[in-house]
């Protein structure tokens, strides 16, 4: 029996806005398992990203159960969440969130140090050079390009040897040349670590390369995905 690394039973996510309470995501039930790689595709304001926080616990369930690695995402406080994340979780987004103060090896090198580990600048120079930004070490943020400050999310991201990778969006900022080498990258760090890729995603080129697509549309689960109709 295959190995269930995320599973989301019956999940729902409200949130209150200004207008009252918005229903985002409505009874999402889904297994991911391990080793797979999965595209999360639909229209804009379908609910990817939301569930791709779910997933990560960077959002909390409003009905449900969100589990990763046999954990109830949905039954831990905040610092058990940063706990879990920091020791099983990369997290890509399509805005890089690197720190702009830090430069590209203490970016990459700063969720090794949180964990503790006492060769984190060691393991964040061997991560930049599988990016190809050996020689970028010493660059802060503005001192790169996009496709190169998202090599560095991904370096970071990849560092810790996490089990499960999250991405939103990984190439949305980047060009078509940038975007394609990221998703190279992407996939090949999914493999030297064996980690589970979920990713959300416009590109129907990039959906094609994973194992599985899975379609949105209006916060539910359009099963069974077609990838040539997703937009």
């Amino acid at each position: 029996m295959a190995d269930t690394v995320l599973a989301l039973k019956d999940a729902t996510l409200s949130l209150d806005g200004n207008a009252g309470r918005i229903e985002i995501l409505h009874g999402i039930s889904l297994d991911v398992t391990r080793g797979e790689t999965l595209a999360l595709v639909g229209p804009s304001g379908s609910g990817k990203s939301s569930l791709l926080m779910l997933m990560g616990g960077l959002e909390r369930a409003t009905s449900g159960s969100v589990t990763a690695l046999g954990q109830d995402l949905t039954e831990m406080n905040e610092d058990a969440l940063a706990r879990f994340r920091r020791d099983h979780m990369g997290v890509v987004f399509q805005s890089f969130h690197l720190i702009p103060t830090m430069t590209a090896l203490e970016n990459v090198a700063t969720p090794l140090e949180l964990a503790g580990e006492k060769d984190a600048f060691d393991r964040a120079g061997a991560e930049l050079k599988a990016v190809g930004l050996s020689h970028r070490a010493d660059h802060y943020p503005t001192q790169m390009s996009g496709g190169e400050q998202q090599r560095v999310a991904l370096a970071r991201a990849s560092a810790p040897r996490p089990e499960i990778l999250l991405a939103d969006e990984p190439t949305g900022n980047l060009d078509e040349t940038n975007g394609s080498a990221i998703i190279d990258l992407l996939l090949g760090l999914r493999d030297r670590h064996g980690a589970t890729l979920v990713m959300v995603t416009h590109s129907m080129s990039l959906a094609a390369r994973c194992d599985r697509t899975i379609r949105l549309r209006d916060g539910r689960l359009d099963l069974p995905a077609h990838a040539e109709a997703a937009e």
